[in-house]
C-alpha cells in the first residue's frame, strides 16, 4: 500500500456508512469529535497572559503554519518560560484548547499552539458539503500524519529561533495534543511504524516529556507495543470512560486510549481516567459530557497537566502526588508508573 493511501489516525479514516446517515449527520458527528468552534465554545484569558496569533510558513515544504503562543508575562531573557507545544484534533485551529493555553501561561509555562493547515478546521466549510467524507479521509491519510510532525518540529524551532526565542526554555519543552494531535505528540516523542520494511522514525530529540490526550491507535496496526514501545519520554495520559469517537463507519472506544498507555515504553508514565465525559469533553466546547462535568474536567486537567510538566520539567513532586486526592470523586482509574 502506498504511503498516500495509509492512515495512522483511526478517527476519521473509513466512513463508508454516510449514505444510511446523511452528511449533516456526519459533520455534526466529526465536529463533536474534533471540537470544531461551535456554540458554547469557551474564550477569555486567565492572568497575567500575552496571546500572540503568529503566520508562519515553511518555505522548504511550502506549507503554512500558524501559531498563536500564549507567552507568561514573567518570561524574561532571564527567566525563560518553559515551553508547550500543541497539536490539535482534526478539524481544529490555532484558537482551540484555549482554557489549557492561558491557563499554562499564567502558571509560567509558554504554550504554542499549531494549526495544521491540512487537517484544520477548513474541513467543514471547504467545498461541497457531499465532499466531507473524503476530505476527512484525506486528512488522516499518511502524508498528512508525517506533515504534522514536520509542522511541529519546525515550529518549534521558529520559536526558539526567532523574535521571542530569549524568553522560551528549549531545553523544557514539552509535546501536547488532543486525538489526532495526540497521535501527533506520540509520533514526535518516539513513536515508531515500521513501511517497507523499514522503521518511519519522526522523533523530535528536543522534546522532555509528553501529554497526551484521548489517543485513538494506530489505524491498521494489529500491535501496538513494537510502535509505541521505543516512547521513552515521560508521559501523561488523559482520557474519560466515555471518550468515545463515533463517526459513520467507526467506532473507537475508551479501552484504546487505556492501550496506548498500557504500551508506550516509557518508564515514567501517569494515566487519569475520568469518569462520564466524552471525546470531545477535553476540547474548548461547553457542555458536552455534562455541564458540570465538563468545567469540573476542564479544571482538573489544567492542574494536573500543570503538575505533571512541574514534575518532569522543575523536579516538583508534591502537586503531583497529591492530585488523585484532590480529585478522586472525578475518577474512575490514576495509575502511574516510575
Amino acid at each position: 500500500m502506498t504511503l498516500r493511501r495509509r492512515s495512522f489516525l483511526a478517527a476519521c479514516c473509513a466512513v463508508p456508512a454516510i449514505a444510511a446517515v446523511g452528511v449533516g449527520t456526519a459533520l455534526r458527528h466529526a465536529q463533536a469529535q474534533s471540537g470544531s468552534p461551535s456554540q458554547g465554545a469557551l474564550a477569555g484569558v486567565e492572568g497575567p497572559v500575552r496571546t500572540l496569533d503568529l503566520d508562519w510558513s515553511d518555505a522548504a515544504r511550502q506549507r503554512p503554519v500558524p501559531v498563536r503562543l500564549y507567552l507568561p508575562a514573567t518570561a524574561s531573557a532571564a527567566r525563560p518560560a518553559p515551553l508547550v507545544v500543541f497539536s490539535h484534533g482534526i478539524g481544529g485551529s490555532r484558537r482551540g484548547y484555549s482554557y489549557l493555553g492561558s491557563h499554562f501561561a499564567a502558571e509560567g509555562f509558554a504554550s504554542l499552539h499549531l494549526q495544521h493547515v491540512g487537517s484544520d478546521r477548513s474541513l467543514w466549510g471547504a467545498g461541497n458539503p457531499l465532499a466531507l467524507v473524503g476530505r476527512l479521509q484525506d486528512a488522516a491519510q499518511e502524508a498528512e500524519a508525517i506533515a504534522r510532525v514536520h509542522d511541529l518540529r519546525f515550529a518549534l524551532t521558529q520559536a526558539l529561533d526567532g523574535e521571542f526565542g530569549a524568553l522560551l526554555d528549549g531545553q523544557r519543552v514539552v509535546a501536547a495534543g488532543h486525538s489526532y494531535g495526540a497521535n501527533t505528540t506520540l509520533l514526535a516523542s518516539g513513536a515508531r511504524v515500521v513501511r517497507g520494511g523499514r522503521p518511519l522514525d519522526l522523533r523530535e530529540p528536543r522534546l522532555r516529556a509528553a501529554i497526551v490526550i484521548s489517543a485513538p491507535p494506530f489505524y491498521g496496526e494489529s500491535a501496538l507495543e513494537p510502535i509505541l514501545g521505543p516512547v521513552r519520554l515521560p508521559s501523561l495520559h488523559v482520557s474519560a470512560t466515555e471518550d468515545v469517537i463515533r463517526i459513520p463507519g467507526y467506532y473507537s472506544g475508551p479501552e484504546d486510549r487505556v492501550a496506548v498507555f498500557d504500551a508506550i515504553g516509557s518508564p515514567r508514565k501517569t494515566l487519569a481516567l475520568f469518569s462520564g465525559g466524552s471525546h470531545s469533553m477535553f476540547t474548548d466546547r461547553a457542555g458536552t459530557g455534562g455541564v458540570l462535568l465538563n468545567g469540573q474536567v476542564k479544571a482538573a486537567t489544567k492542574e494536573l497537566a500543570t503538575a505533571f510538566m512541574r514534575q518532569v520539567l522543575l523536579g516538583e513532586e508534591q502537586a503531583l502526588r497529591t492530585w488523585p486526592q484532590r480529585h478522586a470523586a472525578l475518577l474512575a482509574r490514576f495509575v502511574t508508573a516510575g
